[in-house]
């Protein structure tokens, strides 16, 4: 991989993260046929491990959310501690945001919403940046081994 600037690295994070606060910053508008906005994707979309029949949408989609975060988590270790804890944080993440998602779609109290935002914007800046180190470090020779 081709080495870039730290200033360009910099510069992209924070258009980046300008444009996901500015995205979530958005109230989402209800859909023409009166149905609620989505914004958890496929989250829920069927029963998972431990699912009761009545479970209300908002436990169907935390379960799902967590089932795939755990599952994303269980990485192939490389026996590099730096690259290993950047593949599983990232996946971490990516299970904060579902279920943040979740609590927007779902949730009734506005404390909670705003806060589950605050995670979204924060988790996506730290994803960003995560796969930026991540990148520099899988493309960096083997410790002890030189070029």
């Amino acid at each position: 991989m081709k080495r870039i600037g730290w200033v360009a690295v910099i510069a992209v994070f924070l258009a980046l993260s300008a444009f996901a606060y500015g995205m979530l910053s958005a109230r989402p508008r209800p859909a023409a046929d009166g149905t609620p906005p989505s914004s958890t994707g496929d989250v829920g979309a069927h029963q998972t491990e431990g699912a009761m029949p009545g479970d209300p949408p908002s436990t169907l989609a935390y379960r799902e959310a967590n089932d795939r975060m755990h599952r994303e988590m269980a990485i192939a270790y490389t026996g590099d501690a730096d690259v290993d804890f950047l593949r599983g944080m990232i996946a971490h993440h990516e299970g904060a945001i579902a279920m943040a998602k979740i609590a927007v779609e779902h949730g009734e109290a506005a404390d909670v919403q705003s806060l589950a935002r605050e995670i979204i914007a924060a988790q996506e800046a730290e994803i960003i940046r995560m796969r930026i180190l991540l990148a520099r470090h899988e493309d960096a020779p083997p410790r002890g081994v030189r070029p």
